[in-house]
């Protein structure tokens, strides 16, 4: 048994499962400024958020993958739309000794976990540069969304808890 320099400088076995960030990077982003002129207003925007994870395997080894964390932000004052977010961050992940039954959750719950700070803080600049006050994120909590949509997928025939057919759109 080899030992590998673990992050805190402890030995960790050879064999031990563990999680690599390989990189980390802004993949797309677009941000519309359509209501800069209306800004004035007291009236505070009503923001929608959609937040969805994809995810693609990468090498040929079969143990990395590329995971995009996409999240779209509207901000609207009654029907006009003030600004737009589109914004797919991206990290790429290599699994190390870890069971094929834990890589989906790996994927769909603890990669979303580790990019959700870095595409918040863009969120918060990008909003700032945009005049507005920072848009600040509530932290997310990736676990429940992950089982919900495999139970969503269960109940349409879709896969099991052990074997579940195709990745989580949440």
């Amino acid at each position: 048994m080899n030992p590998q320099p673990a992050p805190d400088g402890a030995q960790m076995p050879a064999d031990s499962p563990h999680l690599r960030v390989l990189a980390q990077y802004v993949k797309e982003l677009s941000f519309r400024n359509i209501g800069a002129t209306a800004q004035g207003q007291d009236v505070q925007p009503t923001i929608d958020m959609g937040v969805e994870v994809k995810s693609r395997p990468m090498g040929e080894r079969g143990d990395a993958f590329e995971v995009d964390l996409c999240v779209n932000v509207a901000a609207k004052r009654g029907d006009t739309v003030m600004f737009s977010v589109n914004l797919v961050y991206a990290g790429l992940f290599q699994f190390v000794n870890v069971r094929p039954d834990d890589v989906e959750p790996l994927i769909w719950i603890e990669c979303p976990r580790l990019l959700f700070p870095f595409s918040r803080q863009i969120l918060a600049e990008i909003t700032r540069e945009g005049g507005y006050p920072p848009l600040l994120i509530n932290p997310i909590d990736f676990t429940p969304l992950y089982w919900a949509e495999l139970r969503e997928r269960q109940s349409r025939g879709e896969g099991s808890a052990d074997q579940p057919s195709a990745p989580p759109a949440f």
